[in-house]
C-alpha cells in the first residue's frame, strides 16, 4: 500500500508539472503569435473614473460610454421566456428543496423528542 500512494504522488506530480509547463508553453505560444508584446490587448476590458466623476470604458480598445450603452439597453427592454421560465423553476425548486428540509428537520426533532422520553 505505501508503494502504491508513493506511485500515486509521484505520478501526481509529474502530471502537475506537466500541465503548468503546458501552461506557460501556450501563453508563450500565444505571444509569439501576436508578434509583439502589447499590453494594451493584456486587458480586455477596462473601466475608469474621470476626476468629473465621470466613467469611462473601453472594450478591446475601443473606447465605450456607458450612458450610451444604458439607454440602448433601456430601449430594449425585451421580454425573455428562457429567463422568466429560469425564474420561475428556480423558485419552484427553492419551495421543494425548502418544504422537504423542514420536514426532514421536524421529522428527526421527533425522533430525538421520543428518545428523550424513554
Amino acid at each position: 500500500m505505501k508503494r502504491f500512494m508513493i506511485r500515486c504522488l509521484l505520478l501526481l506530480t509529474v502530471l502537475f508539472i506537466g500541465v503548468l509547463l503546458g501552461m506557460q508553453l501556450a501563453n508563450d505560444g500565444l505571444k509569439k503569435m501576436k508578434g509583439y508584446d502589447d499590453p494594451t490587448f493584456e486587458q480586455v476590458a477596462k473601466i475608469s473614473g474621470t476626476e468629473s466623476g465621470d466613467m469611462k470604458a473601453s472594450f478591446l480598445g475601443k473606447n465605450i460610454t456607458i450612458e450610451e450603452k444604458q439607454k440602448k439597453l433601456e430601449k430594449l427592454k425585451s421580454f425573455n421566456l428562457f429567463s422568466k421560465m429560469g425564474d420561475a423553476l428556480a423558485g419552484g425548486v427553492e419551495k421543494v428543496v425548502q418544504i422537504s428540509t423542514n420536514t426532514v428537520v421536524g421529522k428527526i426533532k421527533d425522533i430525538f423528542v421520543e428518545l428523550n422520553k424513554i
